[in-house]
Parts: structure tokens; sequence; C-alpha cells
């Protein structure tokens, strides 16, 4: 009889060792797909950075035209004006970027990696 829970207990490690496989696959694939996602999102980004590129052009010449409008009057106000924003947006821009860079790591890389433990914890 005492050999009876010896192989219980051996049989529902095995069968949760098994769960755990099964889960870190199922997660495994839920984050290639979340992966794929990014990168649908990623050829949206490119449009959309291609169209803030013409619309930074737009307003470059914007600005252009405005500073060559108030030559005569106002040329280094206007200049200075127009550096000082677009240097500003930049700014705004790239602490923006490097914000959102710094929160984006594997896709329940996390998990993974310990039910990975756990599965090997319970193989021991």
């Amino acid at each position: 009889m005492a050999a009876s829970p010896v192989r219980l207990a051996a049989s529902l490690r095995g069968l949760t060792a098994s769960l755990l496989e099964l889960l870190q696959l199922r997660l495994e694939l839920l984050s290639i797909e979340a992966q794929e996602a990014l990168q649908r999102v990623g050829g949206l980004l490119v449009c959309a950075a291609l169209a803030l590129v013409f619309l930074s052009l737009g307003l470059g010449f914007l600005a252009v035209l405005l500073t060559v409008a108030l030559w005569d009057s106002h040329r280094l106000l206007a200049l200075a004006v127009f550096a000082t924003l677009f240097l500003a947006l930049a700014a705004a821009c790239v602490f923006a970027a490097h914000h959102y860079l710094r929160g984006v790591a594997r896709l329940f890389g996390a998990s993974i990696e310990e039910l990975r433990q756990d599965r090997e914890s319970l193989r021991s």
C-alpha cells in the first residue's frame, strides 16, 4: 500500500508538469501572435511617421514663408520663434519615444520563464 501513494504523487507531478508545459506552449503562441500584431502596428507607424515628415516639411516651408514675409520688420524674431518651436517639439518627441521604448520587452517573457522554472522544479 505504501507504493500506491508514491505512484499517485509521481503521476500528479507528471500531470502537473504536462499541464505547465501545455500552458507554456500556449503562452509562447500568444506571444508570437502578439509580436505579429505589433509588426502590423509597426507598418501603420511607418505610414504615420511618413505623414509626420511631410507635415513637418509643410510647417517648415510655412515658417520660411512667414519669415520671408516679415523679413523687413521682424526677421530675427520670426526665425527665433520658429527655431524654438521646432526644437521644443523635437525634444518632446524624443522624450516620448525614449519613455515608450523603455517599456517595450518580450511579451509574456517573464511568465514564460517562470513556467519553465516551475516545470523544471516539478520534474526533479
